[in-house]
């Protein structure tokens, strides 16, 4: 059984799928900058340390490996998604040509935000690398929407942009969907991953502010350029491809609403 090897394994989507993986009886191995092992990554998954934006350390990472997840990202610094993803074609190369999947967003194409840019060029470096490649888009995630939501919640007033749409999916899902893609032969760019329904901006915090008990007025606050008439005619959304099972406000239900940090309701799983 070959390894598969989980770049931002320790992330919100990476560490859901090192989870789901190790369930699954496979062998694993987790791609991280840090020599300390977090306690959250399971004693059945292996460790690695290795850089992608210097290329440190992974030839050994890949050493062994018949598929590659790549979860890694950097909203901040999103020119290293490019920049680590051709050391990470170029170590795989070198180890003997690996499945490389990775996970993008729905709207890397529509959508004009440097950090989905980065994500398309992403794409097409994988598209273009001679090696056996899957790409997995998705919509936002639940917990994406929920930071959001938190932070707009926070005042006597919430706030919410008119138009803008979205189609949340929950972690979960997406993890289990990428682990079978990953054991699998690779696919080349497979249909887009969407959850089971639209919300605006403002059902979204309306359904925060109801998990949380709270009333609030909503005030509506256009957003202006290019990036938000993006979003409102639908930029983010895959609703051909609605094969989400749990909706937002069963996840918000269960969610720890007084950690307002993305992912936190991973973290508490």
């Amino acid at each position: 059984m070959d390894t598969v090897l989980v770049t931002g394994g320790t992330g919100v989507l990476g560490a859901a799928v090192v989870r789901r993986l190790v369930a699954d009886g496979r062998r694993v191995r987790v791609l991280s900058r840090r020599a300390e092992r977090p306690a959250t990554v399971p004693r059945r998954a292996q460790w690695a340390v290795g850089d992608l934006t210097s290329g440190s350390g992974l030839d050994a990472a890949l050493d062994g490996v018949g598929a590659v997840v790549h979860c890694a990202s950097d909203p901040r610094h999103w020119k290293n998604d490019i920049i680590g993803t051709r050391h990470l074609i170029a170590a795989a190369r070198a180890a003997g040509s690996p499945h490389l999947l990775y996970v993008s967003i729905v709207g890397v194409d529509r959508v004009p935000f440097g950090y989905y840019q980065a994500k398309r060029r992403v794409e097409r470096e994988l598209e273009d690398c001679g090696l056996p490649w899957t790409v997995q888009r998705t919509t936002q995630f639940h917990d994406l929407l929920l930071a959001m939501a938190q932070q707009l919640t926070r005042l006597p007033v919430a706030f919410a942009a008119p138009g803008l749409v979205f189609q949340p999916v929950d972690v979960g899902e997406v993890a289990d969907k990428v682990a079978q893609l990953a054991v699998g032969e690779a696919a080349g760019r497979v249909p887009d991953m969407g959850g089971p329904e639209v919300l605006s901006a403002a059902e979204v915090v309306d359904a925060v502010l109801r998990a949380r008990g709270r009333r609030r007025p909503v005030v509506s606050v256009p957003l202006p350029g290019k990036l938000a008439r993006a979003v409102r005619d639908g930029g983010l959304l895959a609703p051909e491809h609605a094969v989400g099972q749990r909706r937002f406000a069963d996840f918000v239900a269960h969610a720890p609403l007084t950690d307002r940090r993305y992912g936190a309701a991973q973290r508490s799983a």
